[in-house]
């Protein structure tokens, strides 16, 4: 399993203080078998909970996956900013997942280096 997050989501983790220890308890989670939503496309909705606190309360990451092998983080937010995301955003988001799915070794490698998509540590962290 390899978790991988978009630039702009490390962005919004940082200022959110969201550890990526929570990001890989939530990608655990989905391997699992618990899904929050499927929004196709391989898109998923997971919640995930703020530090210190419950997931009810918590964070709404949307993600691409291919279960079992490569996860993308590509947007989050605070459940009370937004109960969800629009359709034009839904699709964009597709895309995008889409295109980070389907790298090659070679492509993916290029996007890690120019610092397009950053690796998340999950190496069997203890939960």
């Amino acid at each position: 399993m390899t978790v991988f997050k978009r630039k702009d989501f490390a962005r919004w983790q940082a200022g959110e203080k969201l550890p990526d220890a929570a990001l890989c308890k939530a990608v655990q989670e989905m391997e699992a078998g618990l899904v929050d939503v499927d929004l196709g496309g391989f898109l998923y909705k997971k919640r995930v909970a703020r530090p210190g606190g419950g997931k009810s309360g918590g964070y709404r990451t949307l993600l691409s996956a291919r279960i079992g092998s490569r996860y993308v983080l590509l947007h989050g937010f605070p459940k009370s900013d937004k109960a969800n995301i629009t359709q034009d955003e839904r699709k964009a988001l597709q895309f995008a997942g889409k295109v980070f799915l389907e790298l090659s070794a070679e492509n993916l490698a290029k996007a890690l280096e120019s610092g397009v998509l950053l690796e998340v540590c999950c190496d069997e962290q203890a939960h």
